[in-house]
Parts: structure tokens; sequence; C-alpha cells
């Protein structure tokens, strides 16, 4: 098993780290059954990825035993955006779906203790298929036996189908929503479409409130947001060119996925 390190995890302000450790007792409330909880959002750059990683963060703060799973096998920053260092090769997901490494070798240990991760891996030409085989099945079967939480980080919904694929191994889901920016009505539309799916929906999260007492909020919508990320913006998802193939997230205009 690999150990890696997250180089870029700074201290988290006291008002943002409560925050999550509201989140991690609303989880514990949803009861034991809730191992593997998915998270996505509408589009890019609504921070789940972020909120993955900190919450990972604070239950195993909490002496739980969790893993963190990169869904994202069209465009992961994970390791480009937290500094990931290791001492070998970093094999992930799509090495392990596609019969090229065993479940072992793609499970890294960290140095936030009782946290583990797999990243995602090289981008592959058929990630939804590989997401919906028998791999991946047995991979949450295995790891239900082995962590507390599985936190399963997965594309954006509002733009490719591969977190309703995910769904299916899922005990709960949770929408990331970036306050201010994505439509009352594109919620909606994701909310349905995870219904659809039979997954139980935990709750959502806006995030990126302004929590400044200058803070001030319009509730004005781009319209244009929805189309952008369907059509040119994602027509380049899962390219990468200075970082091989983990990408490097200055290339995507300062998107957090």
């Amino acid at each position: 098993m690999n150990k890696v390190e997250f180089g870029k995890l700074d201290k988290l302000e006291y008002n943002i780290n409560e925050a999550y450790k509201t989140l991690r007792t609303n989880l514990s409330f949803c009861g034991d059954d809730v191992k593997v909880i998915l998270f996505t959002s509408c589009t890019p750059n609504e921070g789940k990825s972020t909120v993955s990683i900190r919450l990972s963060q604070a239950l195993a703060e909490d002496n739980k035993k969790v893993i963190v799973i990169d869904a994202d096998l069209r465009k992961s920053v994970l390791i480009g955006r937290h500094g990931i260092t290791g001492e070998n090769e970093i094999k992930g997901l799509s090495h392990y779906l596609s019969g090229q490494a065993s479940l072992d070798d793609v499970i890294c240990e960290t140095n936030i203790d009782g946290m583990s991760v797999i990243f995602a891996g090289p981008v592959t030409p058929n990630p939804t298929e590989l997401l919906g085989n028998k791999y991946f099945n047995r991979m949450i079967d295995t790891l239900r036996g082995q962590y507390d939480y599985i936190i399963i980080d997965a594309p954006p919904l509002g733009s490719v189908i591969d977190a309703a694929i995910i769904t299916k191994v899922c005990d709960g889901a949770i929408i990331v929503i970036e306050n201010n920016v994505i439509s009352y009505r594109f919620a909606q539309d994701v909310k349905k479409q995870l219904e659809m799916t039979d997954c139980k929906i935990l709750g959502a999260i806006l995030n990126k409130v302004d929590t400044g007492k200058n803070g001030y909020y319009s509730g004005y919508y781009k319209g244009y947001y929805k189309k952008r990320y369907y059509g040119k913006k994602y027509g380049s998802y899962g390219k990468y060119e200075k970082y091989g193939e983990y990408g490097n997230p200055e290339q995507y205009d300062g998107i957090e996925n």
C-alpha cells in the first residue's frame, strides 16, 4: 500500500472548521447504515472535491476510518491541487477498474491519521462503462468491511451522467451548491436526476458563502453558466497538457471540482 502526503491542507478558519464538524455530526445522525456517501454538484467549480477532502479529514479526526474515492475519471485535479507526493508511482481507480492493478495497489495511506484515498488515475475513453462495471461494485463491497465511511467524489451530475451510475452502490448522496451561482431550477433538475436513481438524498451543502458582515448577494443567476459547461467548457473535459495524466488546476480558470 502506497503512502502519500497532502502538501496543501492549510489550517481552516474557526467558523469553517466548525461548519465541517457540524456536517460530520449531521452525518452521524443519518444512521450507522449510511457508510458510502456520494458528493456531486451541478457544475464544476462548486467546491465538492474540497468539501469531500475536508469532511473526510474531520471524520478521521473523530477517530473514524475513512477512505476518499476520486471517481472523476474525466478531469481529476486532486493530485495537482493538493500537492500530493509519494515515494512510488501512484496508481488510481482507472487502473483498478480496467484490470491493470489490484485494489491494494490503488489504496494510498495519507499523512492524515485514519484517512486513505484512491486517486482517479489516468483519463480513460470510457469512464461511464468503467464506473458501471463489476469491479467497482466489488471494490465498494470490500471497502465496506474495512472503513467506517467511504466518501465518493463524483463528477458534476448537471454535466455528465457518471454520478448517477455510481449511486447504485451508495447509501446516500449530497449535492454541493455554490452560493449565488446555481439557480434554484438547475439545482432542482439535478435533485430530480438523483431521485430517479432511488439513491437517498441526505441533503445539500451551500458552499462559498461570504460570511463577512458586508457580504451581499443579489440572487442574480448567470444564465449562460449551464450552457457553458454542457458545451464548450466540457468539450475539453479530461484533456491535460502540462501535468501529465493528472492535470494542473491552474489550466482551468481556477475551477474547483
